[in-house]
């Protein structure tokens, strides 16, 4: 969470870049827009998912299966900027989407899997989140948390979970030298380096004079997996220790390094979220982590159960490695930066 002692200065600096940003604007050009556009695009890491009150709120019948919440960094980010202000108001059209992958922010449409209030056929899709955005020549900050999905990350827990439950099981063997037909973790990575290309390429296109901003992963896993106790589904149960080394260096900081390098080459400003967030990892004390484990604290709305996982054993909900509350305003601490010093150069 943010110090208390931080806010003050904080906010000291925010209304000082405001009157900055006043100062340059040329006389006259205020009425040409009342106020910035900023546009939220991600996965389930930016939607919330479980932390905070749904929105739209459960009944809402303009619900569309993202789970986009309260306590998401978005809304936490959009409370600060009303509150203060840069030189304009800052207006929020927030599309992201649990179970997003990187192609469904600019070229295919996703057919959400929310659990929470799910119609009996399922949730209809949704359109691109560029579309639903609306992103034009208007827009000036775009947000972007995606490409976990795309490995899929998720999976490959799952997949290390069940190779975890062997004596002789690894999941890092399995993505090294994959059964034919399946992909290796070299081949995962680079067919998601390349969709992230295209994605930010569609986004500049879309809105072309726009300050985007990519959003990397947290620190979900320890730096020394020893911490991991695994017969605590709290944690990451059955997952190996070396498995657990395996997808922190191989893999999730390979897919952060990708987002940075590529936002780096698109003159993008990339958030690390993951060294802020070292050891607060979900196999620390529930006081410390900043990510659930496979099981964990979230809102009543939200399932125990969730395919084969049943959370409901050790009184917890499902899930399944996803940042809580703690998680989500370091997040919107450091995207709230970002964001205000994207608007005082425009």
């Amino acid at each position: 969470m943010r110090h208390p002692a931080s806010r003050p200065r904080l906010r000291a600096l925010t209304v000082g870049l405001a009157l900055a940003a006043s100062a340059l604007l040329p006389a006259g050009s205020a009425g040409a827009a009342d106020q910035y556009e900023w546009a939220a695009l991600g996965d389930s890491y930016t939607a919330g998912v479980f932390v905070g009150d749904p929105l739209p709120a459960l009944g809402d019948a303009s619900r569309d299966g993202c789970d986009r919440t309260s306590g998401a960094y978005p809304s936490l980010v959009q409370t600060e900027l009303d509150e203060f202000p840069p030189a304009k108001p800052v207006h929020l059209t927030n599309v992201s989407c649990g179970a997003a992958v990187i192609t469904d922010i600019a070229t295919t449409k996703q057919k959400p899997i929310s659990p929470v209030e799910a119609p009996e056929a399922g949730w209809p899709a949704v359109d691109t989140q560029i579309k639903r955005a609306g992103l034009n020549d208007q827009t000036d900050v775009v947000t972007i948390g995606v490409g976990g999905n795309s490995l899929p990350f998720g999976g490959m827990l799952l997949k290390c979970l069940e190779e975890g439950a062997k004596v002789t099981g690894s999941c890092r063997e399995h993505y090294t030298n994959p059964p034919e037909g399946e992909e290796s973790i070299e081949q995962k990575l680079a067919r998601v380096q390349d969709e992230y290309i295209r994605m930010l390429a569609e986004v500049h296109t879309a809105a072309p004079n726009a300050k985007v901003i990519t959003v990397g992963y947290p620190a979900v896993l320890p730096d020394d997996s020893s911490d991991c106790n695994r017969l605590a589904l709290t944690e990451l149960s059955l997952i190996k220790h070396a498995d657990v080394d395996w997808l922190r260096d191989d893999v999730l900081k390979q897919l952060n390094s990708m987002i940075q390098r590529v936002s780096s080459f698109f003159g993008d400003q990339y958030v690390d979220i993951y060294s802020s967030s070292v050891g607060h990892d979900a196999c620390q004390p529930a006081d410390e982590k900043w990510v659930e484990g496979l099981c964990g604290d979230a809102g009543d709305y939200w399932p125990a159960a969730i395919g084969k996982l049943n959370c409901g054993v050790v009184g917890k909900r499902a899930t399944l490695v996803h940042p809580n509350a703690a998680g989500h305003q370091n997040v919107a601490n450091h995207v709230e930066r970002a964001i205000r010093i994207a608007l005082l150069e425009r």
